[in-house]
């Protein structure tokens, strides 16, 4: 058997010359200098040699990690070279060349660097029967808050560790709401993953309530009071424009958060006070005229000498070509300290409860909701969109928020605010 004295201290020679270690193992010495591991077989009949790599020292003070490099180089001591001739023998016994083993390896670790997280995702994305709008926004917030820490990654190398990282920072940064997005989307990405052979476990499960369970009562409509406090801390945010005015149209015209950010000017005439959304743009895939209260067409007239030129009304603060993120709405929520009281998706429920009790009559109320008549008969025969009547509806509704934010004790009754 060699030492590793042997080893180091072999000379090149005009030919190349071979030192036997045993057991198969030999360490050729090539005329230039370059001392290579072999490993000699017999497989089926016939012999072959396998390439196991070059020789060298382990540097002094070499870190595990560095060894680990080193070793993916091809690049053994003598110890790492038997340990890799016996992973080599236990091949050959089962029949298998290691060559080809090395080769087939090489392979699935290409392919596993090129299945990342993100490419993964976005594929699990396109497969989603959504609207563009809906997978835009998913990939969005992929990109803000997944992407950026796990999205290069093989998919298949992905650990509970990696993912609770991201959950963490999700919930710190953008709030619990964005969090359970985030959880929920992984896991179903990982799904993919699995199911197409790219990954072997899902790494969300051991970790899914690792973080506080998201307490927001998404579908409670709040109380008068907390409508003011509401407003009055949005007022005092601070932060970009776009995201206080898109919060405001939203309050009053009771229009879902994604129809508020994603508004474009072309849809808009001030002059007639109206907001047309276009089918492709709607829940129900129908169109949808929206009467703005004065309130609303102030504010967008105030927006105009700002984005005006643009195609949104409130375009994003990285792309001024798209619209913002509802997550914006989520993150300045969270800032103020409303994150597990109030998410966006309450205002039309708020809108729907208040204005009931306002004894308005539910076709207004559910027109102006967009929402579709339960009723088979009354949906077929009731084509009235009670247009100058939301009309009034809505700008009762935006002169109550006014008095609400500026701290008024509002009592609402039959149809007026007193």
């Amino acid at each position: 058997m060699l030492t590793d004295t042997q080893c180091r201290n072999a000379k090149a020679k005009e030919r190349p010359y071979k030192l036997t270690d045993g057991n198969g193992l030999v360490l050729e010495v090539k005329p230039n200098g370059v001392k290579a591991w072999r490993y000699r077989f017999e497989l089926n009949g016939k012999e072959s040699m396998f390439a196991v790599g070059e020789y060298v020292t382990a540097p002094t003070g070499e870190t595990p990690e560095e060894a680990e490099a080193r070793r993916a180089g091809r690049c053994f001591t003598l110890a790492e070279a038997r340990e890799e001739r016996a992973k080599a023998r236990a091949l050959v016994k089962q029949g298998i060349n290691p060559a080809h083993a090395r080769q087939l390896n090489k392979i699935r670790a290409q392919q596993d660097a090129n299945n990342t997280f993100e490419v993964v995702a976005r594929e699990w994305v396109a497969m989603r029967d959504w609207e563009e709008t809906t997978k835009a926004r998913r990939l969005d917030t992929l990109a803000r808050v997944v992407f950026p820490k796990i999205g290069a990654l093989p998919v298949k190398q992905i650990t509970p560790a990696h993912v609770l990282d991201v959950l963490k920072t999700a919930h710190g940064k953008n709030g619990p709401s964005v969090a359970d997005e985030v959880k929920r989307t992984m896991s179903s990405v990982f799904d993919l993953a699995i199911s197409t052979l790219r990954a072997d476990t899902d790494p969300v499960q051991p970790v899914r309530k690792a973080l506080p369970a998201n307490k927001t009562q998404h579908k409670r409509p709040l109380e008068l009071e907390e409508i003011g406090r509401l407003f009055r801390d949005m007022d005092g945010h601070g932060g970009r424009h776009e995201t206080r005015g898109a919060f405001l149209l939203m309050w009053l015209t009771l229009c879902r958060p994604s129809e508020a950010v994603e508004a474009e000017w072309s849809e808009f005439d001030l002059d007639a006070a109206l907001w047309r959304i276009p089918a492709e743009r709607m829940k129900k895939r129908k169109p949808h005229t929206i009467p703005l209260p004065a309130q609303a067409v102030s504010t967008l007239r105030a927006l105009h000498g700002i984005t005006g030129h643009l195609t949104h009304v409130f375009p994003g603060r990285d792309d001024r070509a798209r619209p913002m993120a509802v997550e914006s709405f989520r993150q300045a929520l969270h800032t103020l300290g409303w994150s597990g009281k109030y998410s966006p998706h309450a205002t039309r429920t708020t809108g729907s409860t208040r204005l009931n009790e306002m004894g308005f009559p539910s076709d207004w109320i559910e027109r102006q909701l967009a929402h579709a008549d339960a009723n088979a008969v009354r949906r077929t025969y009731n084509h009235a969109e009670h247009l100058e009547d939301r009309r009034r509806m809505m700008q009762q509704w935006a002169d109550l928020l006014d008095q609400l934010k500026a701290g008024a004790n509002v009592v609402p009754i039959h149809g007026r605010a007193a």
